[in-house]
């Protein structure tokens, strides 16, 4: 049976999946219904602002103190925390790799995670992580929340059941799905699926939240509509589970006997949700010259510095391309954001060829990048008609930090040490003759 969403970005919802199992006009009764349990769920001080104070109550078979027992630290030696940095690899300059071969045998989405690139400090919330995922297992009886911040999955390829605390949310490719700090899941294959890969965001800082329009105005980019969050599902199951946390950059876990799944009913505005990428509705030049890439952005993380993000979500899904007496793909640049991105599915504009779906690349900050040398050919010969971009999907997260590549990622086997090779075949064009001068200017 499908499952069922409530739409909405932000929305306070409530949702129950036994009837009255819900207080109605207060939160905390004496007696809950159904002998539950009430417990609040804050992801902000309780003195936030109202526009950023998100909370859920949740009416729950057991209270979450029994949701943990005595904890033993664990070691998760691919799974890496800010800062960290090897001192014998150099994260200066560009990088790019194919994708992350699967593992032999069973590996659950935990086992799974492996960290590519890290920045900032978890323990102080600001900066973020890059991971990437292959898994060949479901995670069973294992559960696991991460207390050091939020989690954005990317899947590329092969749909997932993401089980939360707070109800049942399918994602497939195409789609992301954004797990709150501290929120409560565990990862399976979705039907019919032996194995899935993907890309992982880890966001230490401020939550996720849709940009500001500016003069774009009320619609276009990502609608709030279009967010799906889960209507209330529990698991009642007896028996031992294994619950693992992350604090501080420290892996736990410690041994209960049931199922921690086990809200019934909640209502509030702290909650997953997920996001069907096919449904941004991108704005973009129509007359010339090729936008800066924020138009693409679908979430960002702010930081205290207004403009400048902890962390930008960016997409660059099928779209048309009509710009006159234009150069399309994007221009060579330096930033002062780092950028790692992944391709889900298609080719990228900036690249012939070596960025292949399930790949990635890092620019990290002022590196200079931009189209290779056989795009960039291309580009500047083509005919200049309306050309549609389909079948293509490629994502960046973008940080104004500048991200340490671990030690996994410098010695993955999939990594391209030749990438920077890409921009060889770009030559000397400059003639500073007259007759040389060409086009001058828009008409």
């Amino acid at each position: 049976m499908p499952l069922t969403y409530m739409p909405g970005f932000g929305n306070d919802f409530e949702t129950e999946s036994l009837p009255g199992a819900l207080p109605q006009g207060q939160n905390s009764p004496q007696r809950c219904a159904y002998g539950l349990y009430a417990e609040q769920l804050s992801g902000s001080p309780f003195t936030a602002p109202r526009g950023t104070n998100e909370r859920s109550w949740l009416y729950r078979i057991r209270p979450s103190v029994r949701h943990t027992t005595e904890f033993t630290l664990i070691d998760r030696p691919y799974w890496k925390s800010a800062p960290h940095q090897e001192p014998d690899i150099l994260s200066l300059g560009q990088r790019r790799w194919d994708p992350v071969p699967y593992p032999e045998g069973e590996v659950h989405f935990l086992d799974a995670l492996r960290t590519m690139t890290v920045t900032g400090d978890v323990v102080g919330q600001v900066g973020m992580a890059t991971h990437v995922y292959a898994l060949t297992a479901d995670m069973g009886d294992d559960y696991f929340f991460n207390a050091d911040g939020e989690l954005m999955i990317v899947p590329q390829e092969g749909a997932l059941e993401v089980f939360t605390e707070m109800g049942i949310i399918e994602v497939a490719p195409l789609e992301i799905v954004v797990l709150p700090r501290g929120m409560m899941f565990k990862v399976s294959r979705g039907d019919g699926v032996e194995r899935a890969r993907g890309y992982v965001c880890e966001n230490y800082g401020a939550k996720f939240t849709l940009p500001e329009r500016g003069p774009i105005g009320a619609n276009c980019l990502a609608n709030p509509r279009d967010f799906k969050t889960p209507v209330a599902a529990y698991e009642d199951k007896e028996g031992t589970c294994l619950v693992h946390i992350k604090w501080c950059g420290a892996f736990h876990v410690t041994p209960i006997g049931h199922s921690p799944l086990d809200v019934v009913a909640w209502h509030g505005n702290y909650a997953p949700y997920k996001y069907d990428l096919r449904t941004f509705s991108p704005v973009g030049a129509i007359l010339f010259d090729h936008p800066d890439p924020s138009i693409f952005t679908v979430l960002t993380a702010p930081s205290g510095e207004a403009g400048t993000a902890n962390i930008d979500f960016v997409i660059f899904p099928p779209r048309w391309m009509v710009a006159e007496h234009s150069f399309r793909p994007p221009w060579y640049h330096r930033n002062i954001m780092s950028e790692f991105m992944g391709l889900i599915e298609g080719q990228y504009d900036a690249k012939e060829e070596g960025f292949v779906p399930g790949g990635m690349s890092l620019h990290n900050m002022m590196m200079p990048h931009g189209p290779d040398a056989d795009a960039f050919e291309k580009a500047s010969t083509v005919e200049l008609e309306p050309v549609k971009l389909s079948d293509t999907m490629a994502f960046m997260f973008e940080t104004r930090f500048p991200q340490m590549v671990t030690r996994y990622a410098a010695d993955l086997e999939t990594a391209q040490p030749d990438y920077v090779k890409c921009w060889d075949g770009i030559e000397r064009k400059f003639d500073g003759t007259p007759e040389a001068r060409g086009w001058s200017g828009p008409k």
